[in-house]
């Protein structure tokens, strides 16, 4: 696949990017050698290979939900500036 400077421009244009005349063949060079190399990978025999998410195995690495003792209604509002029974009071921020 070969791409074309007037298919960069329209690309800059989308992304509303100004390019000078050599940034646009640059990245047509550019964008062309991916292209390539994209179509060279469309070559692989991938029949019987799994599709997978990642490249790596991943596993999950969040700990086991478990009800564990806190630090109660007195120690968290120890340090209240305002408290109102068992609970903060906050400034109102909506009128």
């Amino acid at each position: 696949m070969k791409i074309t400077r007037a298919e960069v421009d329209a690309v800059a244009l989308l992304a509303r990017l100004e390019l000078t005349a050599e940034e646009t063949e640059t990245f047509t060079d550019q964008m062309d050698a991916i292209l390539a190399y994209v179509e060279t990978l469309n070559e692989l025999n991938t029949d019987g290979i799994v599709p997978t998410s990642h490249a790596v195995p991943m596993e999950n690495a969040f700990r086991a939900d478990e009800v564990r003792p806190s630090i109660g209604v007195e120690n968290a509002l120890l340090n209240a500036p305002d408290r109102v029974e068992d609970f903060f009071r906050v400034p109102k921020v909506i009128e």
